[in-house]
Parts: C-alpha cells; sequence; structure tokens
C-alpha cells in the first residue's frame, strides 16, 4: 500500500520535500509481523540548498543565475550546500531564468556543394558540420535551426533569425565583415571557416598548415614542376588561405602555378568539371598536378579529365581537400587533406553555448588539417 504520511504544511518548501513513502508489510517464518517503510530517493530542489545553506531562495537564485552581487560568503555557502546535495538545477527553469530559447541558428551559403547537373543538391560538408553541431546541442538540451542563405537578403535573414535563437553559427562568408561584426554585437556569433574579425569568435582549420604540407610533398616526393588551382568561392576565406598557401609553397619549390579567372570553381563537383572542360575546350595546356580546393571540385576535375581522355594521375595528378567519405573510394582513391569536419561542428556549438550561458574562457580555436595521400597523386594504393 502506498501512502502519504504527514499533514501538509502551508510551507510551500516543505510540501515539496515531502515524498511519497511505501510500506511493506510480511508475516515472517514464525508467524510475527513484519513491516518496513521504503522512502524513494529524491532530487535535491532549490529550496533544500537554501535550507541547507541558511538563506533564502532569492539568496541561492542569485549565486546559482549569474546575477546580482552576492558576497563571497554567500556564494560559498550555497555552492556547499549544492556540492552536498548533489543538486542539480533544472534546465528548463534556468533557461526560463535566463530569457534563453534554448535554439541556435546554424547558416549556410545557399548552393554550395551541388551535385552534376540533373542530380539533387549534395550538401556533404555542410551535413557533417550539422552532425558535429546537433549532437553537441542535443546534449544539452538545445534544438538547432538550420538556414541557407544568399544573396542581397542574407544580412536582413540572419537578423530575421537572430531573433529567433540564442546565437549562430555561421558558415564561410555569406554576410560581409562589417555586417558581421554589427550582428555579433547584437547576438552571440560564431563563425566557421572564417578568418578572425574584431568581436567574432571562430573555429577553422589549419588551411595553410595543411595545403603548403600538400604541396610540398607533390613538389618534393613526386617531383611535380607545375600546378594548377581550381577554386572554390573567390570570397570564401577558407579558399583564400587555401589559395595563398599553394602559391606560397609552389614559389618556394620553384614550380609553376596556374590560377585566375578561367580557374575558379565554386565548392561543387558541376563547377570543377566546368572549369576544365572550359580550360580544355579553349586549347589551354594542363600542368602536371590539379590542386583543388575541395573534395568535390576534385571529384568534378576528375570527371572531366576522364571524359577527355587524361588519364589520373598517369597524366594529370589531382588532389582535394577535406577528405570526405567517397575520397578513399574513388578510382583512383583521391589524395587530399583531411580536416575534422564533425569536430569543427560540435567545437562550434560548445563555443557559442558558453557564450550564451555566460561561460568564460572562450576563445579562437584553431583545428588540425592533415595530407592524406593515396592514389591520384601517383601514390601506392597502401
Amino acid at each position: 500500500m502506498t501512502e502519504r504520511l504527514g499533514t501538509p504544511s502551508p510551507n510551500h518548501a516543505d510540501v515539496i520535500r515531502r515524498p511519497l513513502r511505501t510500506r511493506l508489510q510480511w508475516r515472517g517464518a514464525s508467524g510475527e509481523a513484519l513491516e518496513v517503510t521504503l522512502r524513494p530517493r529524491e532530487s535535491a530542489t532549490i529550496y533544500d540548498v537554501a535550507h541547507r545553506a541558511g538563506l533564502s531562495i532569492a539568496s541561492v537564485s542569485r549565486v546559482l543565475n549569474q546575477r546580482g552581487k552576492p558576497t563571497v560568503e554567500t556564494r560559498e555557502r550555497v555552492m556547499k550546500a549544492v556540492r552536498e546535495l548533489s543538486y542539480v538545477p533544472d534546465g528548463a527553469a534556468l533557461a526560463l531564468s535566463r530569457g534563453l530559447k534554448e535554439v541556435v541558428g546554424v547558416v549556410f551559403r545557399r548552393g554550395e556543394q551541388a551535385g552534376f547537373a540533373g542530380e539533387d543538391e549534395s550538401p556533404l560538408f555542410d551535413e557533417i558540420v550539422n552532425r558535429g553541431i546537433q549532437t553537441s546541442a542535443h546534449l544539452v538540451g538545445f534544438d538547432v535551426l538550420i538556414s541557407l542563405v544568399s544573396g542581397s537578403d542574407a544580412a536582413t535573414r540572419l537578423q530575421v533569425l537572430a531573433r529567433k535563437a540564442d546565437g549562430l553559427i555561421i558558415h564561410d562568408r555569406v554576410i560581409s565583415a562589417p555586417q558581421l561584426a554589427r550582428l555579433a554585437a547584437l547576438t552571440p556569433i560564431v563563425t566557421l571557416a572564417s578568418k578572425p574579425i574584431p568581436g567574432v569568435l571562430s573555429v577553422r582549420c589549419d588551411n595553410g598548415g595543411g595545403m603548403r604540407a600538400l604541396v610540398r610533398h607533390l613538389a618534393v616526393d613526386h617531383g611535380f614542376r607545375s600546378f594548377g588551382y581550381v577554386s572554390g568561392h573567390v570570397d570564401s576565406p577558407d579558399n583564400q588561405a587555401r589559395a595563398r598557401a599553394v602559391a606560397l609553397e609552389a614559389r618556394r619549390n620553384g614550380c609553376q602555378l596556374l590560377r585566375g579567372p578561367e580557374w575558379v570553381g565554386d565548392y561543387s563537383a558541376a563547377g570543377g568539371a566546368r572549369a576544365i572542360s572550359a580550360l580544355l575546350s579553349a586549347g589551354t595546356r594542363l600542368p602536371r598536378c590539379i590542386i583543388c580546393a575541395n573534395d568535390q571540385t576534385a571529384l568534378g576535375v576528375m570527371h572531366a579529365l576522364d571524359r577527355h581522355g587524361f588519364p589520373v594521375p598517369g597524366d594529370v595528378a589531382v588532389t582535394g581537400f577535406d577528405d570526405l567519405a567517397f575520397a578513399r573510394h574513388l578510382r583512383p582513391t583521391l589524395t587530399t587533406v583531411r580536416q575534422p569536419i564533425r569536430e569543427m561542428g560540435a567545437s562550434a556549438f560548445d563555443l557559442l553555448h558558453r557564450i550564451i550561458v555566460g561561460g568564460g574562457g572562450a576563445h579562437d580555436i584553431l583545428l588540425p588539417a592533415i595530407p592524406v595521400v593515396r592514389e591520384s597523386c601517383g601514390c601506392s594504393a597502401a
């Protein structure tokens, strides 16, 4: 049988703390009556913390929500009670007290990572980044709102999205640096794959270090003396950093580098294929190795080379950047630069969440980018 014992107290704290008790009765071996009362384990409440600390609920709330200016003694008494009771603040109540929506917005440039004509869009990089963001967000009870923006209305769209979320994660250059700085003054922002902007924290990979190491491998280990660089979006900070690294390392090794308007892609397979087809149609002599801004571009470049009768890597070597899953399944397998894409997403959310809840220690995060050599540059399958 289950019963509530005692008379309800007018003290609300006492009512909340009073649990249900279960009384078990049975007969022993000799027929005697036996009885035990079980009191289920309960979670501590803010009332318990206040009672243990000998303080008012308002004082405890100010300490836990980091509001006002409680004294050092008050803070120590509250935290001592929290430790002793293993008290965990209710997430929804904490969010409500801070006016949080428990939603973050994630923004990508519309149209990136497109497939070949007639195929559905294939946002591989974006999808992997989002997995990292969503995994970390769900651990702390946040939801993720994803938006694709482009064109002149991007800044307006971001302002609308900012009103629906506690903060934004923005990939690449979807708005200008001044616009981004103005938006960051209104809402917490973390950028992905972007160069540093004053007042805006970022998570990015070491584009320069990874690309320089790749070009050294191609120039020194394979002896290639001529390169071409098929770019991503010309205004993309990632693309710009990778292009600078290719140019710097090619010059250091005395190699020729072909680039320019005719070598511009858009981070898509279709864009890479179009660039190479146009170059060949114009009678351009191809370099010994074509370095691509990302794996999707490399996929399109290899497709176009095959259609025009140029074996890879026999006639032209090809490399990418990202190390997406398909890179190891192409024939030939794709030499590329691996960046921890999912970790970028997870780190971006963790950094943004720290800003939203007022945690300290927030700073830019730089993740490693490491060359992965495979068959498309002339290395063995092993």
